[in-house]
């Protein structure tokens, strides 16, 4: 598969025109070290993975640093955070030279740790996340966005087996001791069968035989590693009683599909999880939209004691924000709005909101977008091009 340029292009550049050190974090295999061995050929490149690697920067940091043509690009930086020291006393020297220290990193707590204690003010973070439908159209429900098993789709099932077992032996023993890997695994199936639930730490725990601290543990390590979304619940004060836990999803739907047991699209088309992976697959492309601009997290649910439930609300690019329920049906009634009409009424005026079904592209689409009063119906791809600022243009009737 050729390179795909990738949407988050433009952030690092500005970020590396302006900051010193620009810190990419990211899952495993997302694309972190090819986007930045593309965008920057001439950086010098650490692997700092490689035991011997490892072993010289810890031994002599000064002296491996001293032998490095600037820029220069450290693969998996968390290995060996203690460079960051070494790196701030010379970013402190040449303070003037932007865009010479690169690193990738895919456990994001640990790396964070050593970016806020040493290269506070010195560096951009930015979070890559694999690819989205808005980079490529060969991005679906059932292969999800890894570049590797698109790249491979004869071979994806034998890549998300080898992808779990690298991630289990790799980024899970390296966080926490866990000394049951086969249970470890029982439970990320276990999770992926909560795709979409309000998550509850006693019903995962109970069926595994482990403490809900050790629930608690193995839920930390799978979000640093970046193969989780928790979503929060939307707080507002409009007077109703909400629930306060949040909502879980498997980030990349090919690995939720692949740890399901799906691995057809017919499969995928009559199982059970066919709309809460449709959901999620829409949270994750709303996450990477907003990554790939630098921004923060912000995607919440909204759900209140008598059941009135929508499924994200987050803020829009230039203002207002934007409230979505998803349906993996290809047609959309107008009954599917009341959610959506109900909560912007008990908003009331507060800013402006963006009201959306997002449904499964249809082979031919429907003549008329607007379902109800303020609520539009958008297929995924017409939803992520107005998110990207393009204006999604009216359907066209056909002629009689």
């Amino acid at each position: 598969m050729r390179f795909i340029a990738r949407a988050i292009r433009p952030t690092v550049l500005e970020a590396a025109q302006n900051f010193p050190a620009v810190v990419v974090t990211g899952p495993r295999r997302a694309g972190k070290t090819t986007l930045l061995r593309r965008l920057f050929p001439r950086a010098s490149y650490v692997v700092l993975e490689d035991p011997d690697i490892q072993a010289r920067a810890r031994s002599d940091p000064r002296g491996m640093l001293d032998g490095l043509r600037l820029p220069a690009l450290f693969d998996e930086i968390q290995n060996v955070p203690e460079l960051f020291a070494y790196i701030r006393t010379r970013i402190d020297e040449s303070p003037s030279m932007r865009g010479q220290w690169l690193f990738t990193g895919s456990q994001e707590a640990p790396l964070m740790q050593g970016v806020s204690e040493s290269m506070a003010g010195r560096a951009a973070i930015l979070h890559l996340l694999p690819l989205s439908l808005a980079e490529t159209d060969r991005v679906t429900l059932l292969a999800g966005g890894y570049p590797e098993a698109l790249a491979r789709p004869k071979a994806r099932d034998l890549w998300f087996g080898s992808y779990i077992q690298t991630y289990l032996e790799r980024d899970v023993r390296a966080i926490v001791n866990v000394r049951d890997l086969a249970t470890f695994r029982r439970f990320l199936a276990l999770l992926a069968s909560r795709h979409g639930q309000i998550l509850n730490r006693t019903d995962l725990a109970a069926p595994l035989g482990v403490s809900v601290p050790t629930i608690s543990e193995w839920l930390h390590v799978l979000e640093i590693t970046g193969q989780i979304i928790l979503v929060p619940p939307y707080f507002e004060n409009f007077g109703k009683r909400l629930l306060k836990s949040p909502k879980i999803y498997i980030l990349d739907s090919g690995l939720a599909c692949h740890l399901l047991g799906i691995r057809t699209q017919a499969e995928l088309s009559r199982s059970p999880f066919l709309g809460t992976l449709f959901e999620g697959f829409v949270a994750a492309e709303i996450l990477k939209h907003q990554a790939n601009r630098g921004r923060r997290k912000e995607l919440y649910y909204f759900r209140d004691q008598q059941g009135l439930e929508v499924d994200f609300l987050f803020p829009g690019d230039s203002g207002g924000s934007w409230m979505v329920e998803c349906k993996a049906s290809k047609t959309v009634q107008p009954a599917m709005a009341g959610p959506l009409q109900s909560l912007r009424r008990a908003m009331g005026k507060h800013e402006p909101v963006r009201a959306a079904i997002i449904h499964s592209k249809a082979a031919s689409p429907a003549h008329i977008r607007t379902v109800a009063p303020q609520v539009e119906a958008l297929d995924v791809q017409e939803f992520l091009n107005a998110l990207g600022g393009e204006t999604v243009r009216p359907r066209k009737r056909r002629e009689a």
